[in-house]
């Protein structure tokens, strides 16, 4: 018997790691049919709430995988207590300056069809795990850790430890995907190395719980940037009846992380409430502010996703959702080589696309963190002197020529908490860096998600979405007319288990005839699904998107568009098309 024969189990793909990324592809993997188990090596979920925003690119694909936005936006904070970013001295102190948090305006539904939302992490991740609860296709061991992986031609070999009784067992997969976080046991398995900074700040995150609306009153907000030298961090307001985070930058020579204890956390949290409150201290905890990106997120058989594949700074929020789109992106393509529509160089387009995405919003995190403490600076805290620095702060907010800087440092924040480009902008294949994260611009290219608009499906339509009508009343300042009018999206038009091509109501026999043409010409063994949408019988544009999706799309005069099963657009084909075109594109995407 070989080594290759030694293993106790088999499943089609192993995940390592239960976090937000590895539970989210393996329900997407379980809806795509496809058997996968996790092993998580911790045996309850930390109640820290981490991560709390959910992009509008993230809401967009948990939508097409039948998650319903609807009801994760009835968990987490509400967009009125969300909306702004307040820059004070205390919560109850004085109160400097504010800027809106992300786009939660009315008029960004004009680009996504799922503005961004606030939830805890644990909030989001217990809600995917409930979904899995009676999946047959997805086992779910926590306490189980990752010890080793071998790799050979047609399947992998992966070591776990049950932690609970330290037996080992081997599991065969043929393929295993590592969400196991920053500190990935995988990586380091693999010797992958990052590229990025080891670390430049030492932070503390301690959670809270304390009702804090009749101190911050009026001055509701998603983030608290509170600006005493004691504290220089902010406050995220996960809710604010009851649970909170401070994320704080301190002086690891002054404050070493082994001194930190419940008694000078509480010292800290008193100075950023700024006056006597009630509240536990639940947890607390130090961590490097840092940047790094895998140089590769596969090897063999072996992929990396989420925290195990880039780590940076908080400061923007891109992380989770980085994570998201990584298994967004890998999902179908895994599912496509298992089903054997695809070839295994598909999975090599992983990296290609995700990895350039990681390097842009992690440069970004740390033009954020910079700006951010910059401004600090600006305000004088950062005397090594707690007592002066304090002194310093309170003198410059009262000088009218300081304030000017300082207002000034405010307003240049606007990037870093509007990132609207980067979260639905991004474009595979270009490498180009963004000149200002806030900027979005749609565009009807290869690469690019395909851009949203407001559509109506009538009953008499041949491909209806399965999917429940958006509820678009969390907006308070929509009339009930253009509440109605916002329930489908474009993207809704996608299947995540096909590609999709749309094509104007004058076209589509012709396209139909080219498609079935293509299809005849593609391996026998192949049944690749592809299903065609038509404007003006399958669906049709609200009022109002008519021209800026049409002048993109180009439906009308002729162009037919080529979407991959992850929204993004494979193809963009003129009138002139032929079935050969069509064939080539989808060779070369598919590794045939």
């Amino acid at each position: 018997m070989s080594i290759s024969d030694e293993y106790d189990e088999e499943v089609p793909i192993l995940i390592i790691g239960g976090g937000p990324s590895g539970l989210l592809l393996a329900y997407m993997l379980d809806q795509l049919g496809i058997r996968s188990l996790i092993a998580e090596r911790y045996a309850t979920r930390l109640a820290a709430p981490k991560a709390h925003a959910l992009s509008p690119r993230s809401l967009e694909l948990c939508r097409q995988f039948g998650l319903d936005v609807n009801e994760i936006r009835k968990v987490g904070t509400c967009r009125s207590d969300a909306f702004w970013v307040n820059f004070i001295t205390s919560l109850a102190g004085e109160h400097v300056g504010k800027l809106p948090y992300e786009r939660m305006d009315p008029e960004v539904l004009d680009d996504t069809p799922t503005m961004i939302h606030n939830i805890p992490q644990p909030n989001f991740e217990q809600l995917i795990a409930n979904k899995l609860a009676n999946s047959s296709n997805v086992e779910i061991r926590k306490n189980h850790t990752f010890v080793g992986v071998e790799q050979f031609s047609e399947f992998v070999i992966t070591t776990i430890e049950d932690r609970s009784t330290k037996k080992t067992y081997r599991v065969k997969s043929k393929h295993m995907v590592a969400c196991d976080g920053a500190k990935s046991a995988v990586r380091s398995h693999l010797g992958v190395e990052t590229e990025g900074e080891d670390s430049y700040e030492t932070m503390m995150t301690i959670h809270f719980n304390a009702d804090l609306r009749p101190i911050v009153k009026e001055n509701v907000g998603m983030l608290h940037w509170v600006m005493d030298p004691l504290v220089s961090g902010f406050i995220i307001g996960y809710d604010l009846s009851g649970n909170q985070v401070l994320i704080c930058n301190f002086d690891s020579k002054k404050y070493p992380v082994e001194s930190w204890n419940e008694q000078h956390c509480r010292k800290v949290v008193d100075a950023a409430i700024g006056t006597k409150a009630k509240y536990d201290v639940l947890s607390f905890r130090p961590w490097i502010l840092s940047r790094k990106v895998a140089n590769t997120y596969r090897v063999g058989r072996v992929f990396l996703a989420g925290d195990a594949a880039h780590s940076f700074p908080p400061t923007g929020g891109l992380g989770l959702n980085s994570g998201l789109g990584d298994v967004h992106n890998l999902a179908y393509k895994l599912s496509f080589v298992h089903k054997g529509f695809a070839g295994s160089g598909l999975l090599d387009s992983y990296t290609l696309d995700r990895r350039q995405v990681a390097l842009v919003n992690s440069q970004q995190s740390v033009k954020n963190g910079k700006k951010i403490f910059n401004l600090l600076k600006t305000l004088g805290t950062t005397d090594p002197d707690v007592e002066v620095a304090r002194q310093n702060l309170h003198a410059n907010i009262k000088d009218a020529k300081v304030m000017i800087d300082i207002q000034e440092g405010i307003e240049g924040q606007r990037e870093h908490f509007d990132n609207l480009g980067l979260h639905i902008g991004y474009v595979y294949g270009d490498e180009k860096i963004p000149d200002n994260a806030s900027i979005y611009q749609p565009v009807c290219i290869a690469g690019a998600r395909l851009p949203h608009a407001w559509i109506q499906i009538p009953s008499t339509a041949a491909t209806q979405t399965h999917l429940p009508a958006i509820d678009s009343s969390y907006v308070d300042e929509l009339t009930p007319e253009l509440i109605a009018q916002k329930q489908f999206s474009t993207l809704d038009l996608c299947r995540f288990d096909s590609f999709t091509v749309l094509v104007g109501e004058n076209h589509a026999d012709k396209i139909r005839t080219i498609v079935g043409e293509a299809l005849d010409q593609i391996p026998s063994d192949i049944s690749l699904p592809v299903g065609i949408v038509v404007q003006g019988v399958d669906f049709v544009l609200e009022q109002g998107y008519e021209k800026r999706w049409s002048e993109l799309t180009k439906l009308n005069e002729g162009q037919a568009v080529l979407v991959r099963p992850d929204q993004h657009i494979l193809t963009v084909f003129g009138p002139e098309v032929e079935s050969g075109d069509v064939v080539e594109a989808l060779k070369r995407h598919l590794m045939w």
